[in-house]
């Protein structure tokens, strides 16, 4: 990771407050934009409705991404394989939204992931994304086998754009089901893209593909014209996962 130095820091903005990043084509090789700043909900949706992301790991200052290329799913694309279609047709799971928002951010964050030693998910971070959820912009999905919480994923939404952040799974398939089931509720209200930021084989068996930051950009720009679905997706998604499930 190329890290430059830390400037004076960025102003702390509320939720309506906007804040204008460097334009995300000036990054650096590896796809840093900028250093420093804080994480109040007005500078991190001002970050998403600019292509750009932080991620950074515990003792680092907040390092502010937009990766060439970005890595993400276009709903009408999310891949079901023959063994996933199979297993979502014995129905192994139940699901909510936004019910358990805190404990799936707090597994993302313990999970342990391939080539990682740690997890960016900090303590900051979380505090940063339960606030996000309070104000109705981070949603979760929970995934419960026998009652019991075994799998889930978290974003941001915007417009007619999920930003997928994390997920997890306690269970095998737990995430992938939720993934698919989720994809298509997205589809069926009309949102347009997955950000899932950078590449994974996780999301790549998913239907995730690379594409262009030129074109990611254009595209979260016309996105960003639809209303956002802000509120309890509980209540906004009603019957989830029936209402958008796939043709098992």
């Amino acid at each position: 990771m190329n890290r430059r130095k830390r400037g004076a820091g960025l102003p702390v903005l509320s939720e309506n407050d906007h804040f204008s990043f460097p334009d995300p084509v000036t990054a650096d090789p590896s796809g840093i934009v900028a250093v420093g700043g804080n994480l109040s909900p007005g500078m991190l949706l001002s970050a998403y409705r600019q292509g750009i992301f932080p991620w950074f790991s515990r003792g680092e200052p907040i390092l502010w991404w937009s990766p060439d290329p970005r890595f993400v799913v276009f709903p009408d694309e999310v891949r079901v394989s023959a063994s996933m279609r199979k297993l979502l047709r014995k129905e192994p799971f139940s699901y909510s939204l936004d019910r358990r928002f805190g404990e799936v951010i707090e597994a993302c964050a313990a999970a342990r992931r391939p080539d990682q030693s740690g997890t960016w998910i900090t303590r900051d971070m979380i505090r940063a994304y339960e606030a996000l959820h309070r104000l109705g912009y981070a949603h979760s999905v929970e995934v419960y086998r026998d009652g019991e919480l075994c799998g889930g994923l978290y974003g941001i939404s915007l417009g007619g754009v999920f930003f997928g952040e994390s997920m997890f799974s306690a269970a095998p398939n737990a995430s992938k089901a939720a993934f698919i089931l989720f994809g298509a509720a997205l589809r069926e209200r009309g949102f347009g893209l997955i950000d899932s930021q950078v590449e994974t084989r996780h999301v790549a068996g998913l239907g995730g593909r690379n594409i262009p930051r030129r074109e990611f950009l254009r595209l979260l720009g016309n996105l960003l014209s639809r209303e956002t679905l802000k509120g309890n997706w509980e209540e906004l998604f009603p019957g989830f996962p029936r209402a958008g499930g796939i043709n098992t």
